[in-house]
């Protein structure tokens, strides 16, 4: 299977079909049990919110349905066909206090995507923007019908949750934060591997407030990891993917939003051709770009995360350019391209400057990249701050700490200057056997904008200068609010206009800027 998007939405009616084959295929010690189509369309009619899918390749693979209830008319002791009022589904009460889970399912073949884990963050989410205090669920546990006659069910929930036994739906519920409230007798018959037995499931919204609703609220916190890259050798580009992949997996289990990679951190596999020229090395490097785009891409949509691909150099239109991607955890991919080139990398290399400046919508905020030397230029991040700017990354490569320095104190400026956030990271060590690539200097940090709600010393977090290592930081979207209408001084809002702007000339891009992935 070719994975080319993941995308979370609320169900349709014109989903039904894929829905059902999903469940039958994703519940086959259950025959004959699935969803009847008036069934989903009472459930849409009355909660339509409340009935997410996930689709792959714009095919309906899983879902979580839901209901809102007043959970004090039901208690802990309740049936499935008592809280689904016999499944028509009119014990839903829209001022309830309690979001109820009637079903989760992934299609077997689509398992190992964490595809599971969106359907639960996004429950959670809406769970939030209602304002109800908790979601409740009966849980199922499959695997206990292989236990039963030397375990009690308790003895069992015990075992799993000291990760002694593993149980495909106990254990995933409660590796996504749910504790079990209850133990539950009779609450699915049909349910013969859990012997009938299930788990009164609870997560709590520590951000539930009695007195108001919360509706529609945007993601404020937003979380970055940041990859401060080991120059090594890497035999082969196998060995290169499984180190990128480690990094990936590392931060999507602290759950960031965006991870960074650093400028040329594929340089190493530069060395099976140290024998060529620079020039000709580099442009070796560049048959690589291509598919590890596409690697990012999968690895984007796999755990979760948004990533920008540090800098990988581009062979296009007769020309060699510095370019990066952010890879959209839904399957989109941008471009961006280093504009500004170092004499270095003229003089060694015959690079050339790219055309193309934009900010990006992601889910997490609006976001722009410059890769390096481009960070020097003040006149960048303004015109991306013109376009609503809240994350600057800025993947760079310094062999020395007075290239460092230049990086870092230009960055730090231009989160002050353009009130946002700007996260830098670099590579460390050394790479003797590649070329105009011997030595490397990194320290990888975020830094804010200057006021009372920011770090005094516009430093929101640095990693240990020239380690490998990751760097996980969260930051507020909310305080950049406050600081433009707010704060102490406001440079955005206080800029003379009348004297002085600076203007983006109309682009001339030879290349597309974007690439889109479309299904079907």
């Amino acid at each position: 299977m070719e994975l080319e998007k993941i995308e979370i939405r609320n169900l349709r009616m014109e989903d039904y079909l894929e829905l059902k084959r999903s469940m039958i295929e994703a519940y086959p010690s259950m025959p004959g049990v699935y969803w009847r189509e008036h069934q989903i369309a009472n459930l849409l009619q009355r909660f339509p919110e409340g009935q997410i899918a996930v689709l792959v390749n714009d095919r309906v693979v899983g879902c979580a349905l839901s209901i809102i209830v007043d959970y004090d008319k039901f208690g802990d002791e309740h049936t499935y066909q008592q809280i689904t009022g016999n499944y028509t589904f009119n014990t839903h009460d829209p001022n309830g206090d309690v979001l109820y889970g009637i079903e989760v399912f992934i299609h077997p073949d689509y398992r190992g995507l964490r595809l599971g884990r969106r359907l639960y963050d996004a429950r959670k989410e809406l769970c939030e923007q209602l304002n109800l205090r908790s979601i409740i669920a009966g849980g199922r546990i499959p695997r206990y019908g292989q236990h039963y006659e030397e375990l009690s069910p308790k003895e069992y929930i015990q075992k799993v949750k000291l990760k002694e036994i593993y149980d495909p739906t106990l254990s995933f519920q409660l590796s996504n934060d749910f504790h079990v409230r209850k133990l539950l007798k009779n609450y699915l018959p049909e349910d013969t591997a859990s012997r009938e037995y299930a788990t009164l499931l609870e997560w709590n919204n520590i951000y539930y407030e009695p007195s108001e609703k919360l509706i529609n609220l945007p993601k404020s916190v937003v979380r970055l990891g940041l990859v401060q890259w080991q120059m090594r050798h890497f035999p082969t580009m196998s060995a290169l993917e499984e180190q990128i992949e480690f990094f990936i997996d590392t931060t999507s289990g602290y759950t960031c939003d965006f991870l960074l990679f650093p400028e040329l951190f594929n340089a190493p596999l530069m060395a099976k051709f140290n024998e060529l020229s620079e020039a000709q090395a580099i442009r070796k490097l560049a048959d690589y770009t291509e598919s590890l785009r596409d690697k990012f891409s999968e690895y984007a949509m796999t755990y979760n995360v948004n990533i920008i691909t540090g800098s990988m150099p581009l062979q296009e239109g007769g020309k060699l350019l510095n370019v990066g991607y952010l890879c959209h955890r839904n399957g989109k991919i941008d471009r961006y391209d280093k504009l500004h080139i170092t004499p270095n990398e003229v003089a060694h290399w015959g690079m050339s400057g790219g055309h193309s400046l934009k900010a990006f919508d992601t889910d997490a905020g609006k976001i722009g990249v410059l890769i390096c030397y481009d960070v020097e230029f003040p006149e960048l991040p303004r015109l991306l701050a013109d376009q609503g700017l809240q994350i600057l990354f800025v993947p760079f490569l310094t062999d020395t700490q007075n290239g460092y320095t230049r990086v870092r104190n230009c960055a730090q400026a231009r989160a002050i200057e353009n009130e946002c956030y700007v996260a830098i990271a670099g590579s460390v060590g050394n790479l003797p056997k590649v070329s105009n690539m011997d030595i490397q200097y990194a320290q990888s940090a975020v830094f804010t904008p200057s006021d009372f709600a920011f770090p005094a010393n516009g430093i929101k977090g640095e990693a240990t200068p020239n380690t490998e290592m990751t760097l996980i930081v969260d930051v507020d979207l909310d305080l950049l609010k406050e600081l433009h209408n707010f704060g102490s001084v406001r440079i955005l809002k206080d800029r003379r206009k009348d004297l002085y702007e600076i203007v983006q000339k109309s682009r001339v891009d030879k290349q597309p800027t974007q690439l889109e992935k479309n299904i079907g």
